[in-house]
């Protein structure tokens, strides 16, 4: 089964983005892959920032995405860019640290003036790394993440629209790995 690994940029700890990582896990999980998500905040900020690869929970979550078989890359725009906070984990991978895999960007923001982050600013960073094929991303506007007192929510149409990205992106995901599949087998 394939495992598919979220990773989530936002330093807030009421993030709408990972409202929006975890509704694509969820979708992906009732698809039949093995997901996980990883919050980038979470990492110790000492070793983030001073490139500690050998401290145990930056090499773990290395490794999650050396084993994952597709990536999705969610982040806020902050600066009409994606957060350093990404891009500090970015920086830690290996110069083919997504190499042979399919990569899903998502972007959250205030406004659709920020809708081409996902073009001009996130996916030049993931080909650079080897990503074997990004796909169409999306932007989600902040103001489709429905947050109260229930569970957070999107918005239906921003929902729908999120969820042919994912069915995209698992489609792409399954292409890319039958090639792989039919080469070990007699």
């Amino acid at each position: 089964m394939p495992h598919l690994l979220a990773i989530t940029g936002s330093p807030s700890a009421h993030s709408r983005t990972a409202v929006v990582a975890d509704h694509v896990l969820r979708r992906l999980s009732h698809a039949g892959f093995e997901t996980s998500h990883l919050s980038v905040r979470d990492l110790p900020a000492a070793d983030l920032l001073s490139a500690r690869r050998g401290e145990p929970e930056i090499r773990r979550a290395l490794e999650a995405v050396a084993a994952a078989d597709g990536v999705v890359i969610a982040t806020p725009v902050y600066k009409a860019s994606y957060t350093g906070l990404l891009k500090a984990f970015l920086d830690l991978l290996p110069q083919d640290g997504l190499a042979g895999k399919t990569v899903l960007p998502l972007v959250t923001g205030g406004s659709l003036a920020h809708v081409l982050t996902i073009d001009y600013a996130l996916r030049p960073v993931l080909a650079a790394l080897g990503a074997r094929h990004v796909t169409a991303g999306r932007f989600v506007l902040d103001s489709s993440v429905e947050r109260g007192t229930g569970p957070d929510r999107l918005r239906p149409e921003a929902e729908l629209d999120l969820f042919q990205a994912v069915d995209e992106f698992a489609e792409a995901l399954r292409a890319t790995r039958l090639p792989a599949l039919s080469s070990t087998t007699p």
